[in-house]
């Protein structure tokens, strides 16, 4: 069976389930799709091909997940979703705390750290907590599993040369996503893009973002790209809220939170 079969396969298949739960729970479904529809508009640059992945391709999950998204987005008031952030967008604690953070991977070289374990690896993730979990590491960096207050995962991304992933969508937004370049050294060409905004690590090392926006990650240099991954529960009047969720998360994805990183290789020994 050849792609172009395949994929009008699948969308005949999906298409068809999703007929089939409008007909027998039409309220329900009015109020997904409602949802769906305000949630995939927060995109920059939307267009028909983004509105086509949201609800066709790998941004159902998202879709499926926008009505608790958007009570999150509720809930995290007077702290608007900007979408793109500045550090000094979050309240000073969640600053100082991140710094700290980065600061630290910095003083013990974990850039050099996790290229040699990953060395041979065209794309491969290095967790040392993970939605508040820690997880056993042979890299031993003790302030990476302390606690902390609003940091729930660390981990390092790891992209070789001429490595680059598809458009995507994060599932789940009681979070978000914090990205610094470890490199010392990175090419004009390893970026991040979300929506119409490219940021190149080269000109800045830090990025914070919403990661259900519609975004890809782009390496096209001779060189490896690493970059620390971190995931802070969201700004808000009801932290525990926030927290519950990630712990939630944590949960029912114990064990194969691979589905996540299906494109990577998970390495922590």
């Amino acid at each position: 069976m050849n792609r172009t079969v395949k994929k009008t396969t699948k969308y005949i298949l999906v298409g068809g389930a999703f007929l089939a739960l409008f007909y027998f729970l039409p309220i329900p479904m009015i109020v997904l799709l409602l949802c769906g529809i305000w949630d995939v508009s927060r995109n920059r640059g939307l267009n028909a091909g983004v509105i086509r992945q949201y609800f066709m391709r790998n941004g159902i999950g998202t879709w499926l997940a926008s009505p608790i998204n958007i009570l999150f987005d509720i809930l995290s008031l007077p702290y608007i979703n900007k979408g793109v952030y500045e550090l000094t967008d979050l309240p000073k604690t969640y600053q100082e705390e991140i710094s700290g953070l980065l600061k630290k991977a910095d003083e013990v070289g974990l850039a050099a750290l996790i290229d040699k374990k990953t060395e041979g690896l065209p794309r491969a993730m290095y967790f040392f907590k993970w939605y508040g979990k820690d997880i056993e590491t042979t890299i031993d960096i003790p302030a990476f599993h302390q606690k902390y207050k609003f940091v729930r995962t660390i981990g390092v991304s790891v992209f070789r040369e001429r490595e680059s992933t598809s458009r995507h969508f994060g599932p789940f937004r009681p979070s978000l996503r914090v990205l610094y370049c470890l490199n010392e050294n990175v090419g004009e060409q390893a970026y991040i893009k979300v929506g119409p905004v490219e940021h190149h690590w080269k000109d800045k090392k830090l990025f914070i973002f919403d990661d259900t926006l519609l975004h890809q990650s782009f390496n096209e240099t001779d060189d490896p790209r690493l970059v620390l991954f971190v995931d802070i529960i969201r700004p808000s009047y009801l932290p525990f809220v926030f927290d519950f969720a990630v712990s939630v998360i944590r949960v029912i994805f114990k064990g194969i939170n691979g589905v996540f990183y299906k494109n990577w290789k998970l390495v922590n020994n």
